[in-house]
């Protein structure tokens, strides 16, 4: 635990030499979403590459930045772009990133992801707030909280009842409402990827509750948990499942990116009206 300590202090101090700002809040924007960062005031955007042990993301609709500064009154650091574990990096690599927002002395995490719709009443475009979530990834052995305790950091074992945080969830949808926005509530199911589901998958994830499927996020909010940060996700619904093998249709990352030009207006604004209810 030396080593990894070691080097996020090493972060923490390249940041701070960036910037006299001192983030509150921490914002994971995925694919096709970090337009959100460029609109910060008084904005400092730090390259991860310049930043120890921050993982890269290498794909298309990530930018690879932190930017800090001020949105609807709150400073926030903003992650533009996410490493992936289907990029070849481990757990605690991809999770890294929250680590040093917790070191940073953030206390308060909100995460976006790009998700595929489960629930036949979600339509492309669509917001879902995450009440709960399934960990495939982790249940077969893919957990970043595996591995040596730092019991200064949280607990060897870790409740998740109340993960998403329920005071910031009715804020959400108090916001959204307010705002006209449809705004869902549902299970996220978290898988490796890359490859998107099968139609037999997309059916066997409907029956176990699921109501969107993505490939990032769970990893992120276990640290955060573990770390006694509170936490909100909203996934943007940039595709159906496919659950009949015979259509002529197909998923694919182009139509994920296309679909966040629709996603990012509805949910800027509930992530702004958030930080003002904040």
């Amino acid at each position: 635990m030396t080593d990894i300590h070691a080097t996020i202090e090493q972060a923490v101090a390249l940041i701070r030499s960036r910037t006299a700002l001192q983030p509150q809040i921490g914002l994971v924007l995925g694919s096709g979403l970090g337009g959100l960062a460029d609109t910060l005031d008084n904005r400092v955007v730090i390259p991860y590459a310049d930043i120890p042990g921050w993982p890269r993301s290498t794909v298309h609709g990530h930018h690879g930045n932190l930017v800090i500064g001020h949105l609807e009154g709150q400073v926030v650091a903003c992650q533009q772009g996410r490493a992936h574990f289907y990029e070849g990096y481990s757990q605690q690599e991809v999770t890294y990133p929250i680590r040093v927002m917790h070191a940073l002395g953030i206390q308060t995490v909100i995460l976006t992801n790009a998700a595929g719709g489960l629930n036949t009443r979600y339509r492309v475009g669509d917001l879902m707030l995450l009440k709960d979530h399934i960990n495939f990834v982790g249940m077969v052995g893919n957990n970043p909280l595996m591995g040596p305790n730092d019991d200064r950091v949280g607990p060897r074992f870790l409740g998740m009842v109340q993960t998403y945080d329920r005071d910031l969830r009715l804020k959400a949808r108090s916001v959204a409402a307010e705002a006209g926005i449809t705004l869902h509530e549902g299970v996220y199911v978290c898988l490796s990827g890359p490859n998107f589901e099968t139609p037999a998958e997309i059916r066997m994830l409907r029956t176990i509750g699921g109501d969107a499927v993505g490939m990032s996020t769970v990893h992120e909010v276990l640290v955060a948990r573990h770390a006694g940060m509170r936490v909100m996700a909203i996934s943007g619904i940039t595709n159906e499942g496919i659950d009949d093998p015979d259509t002529t249709l197909e998923t694919n990352h182009e139509e994920v990116l296309e679909a966040g030009k629709v996603l990012v207006p509805r949910l800027t604004a509930v992530l702004r009206g958030m930080l003002r209810a904040l």
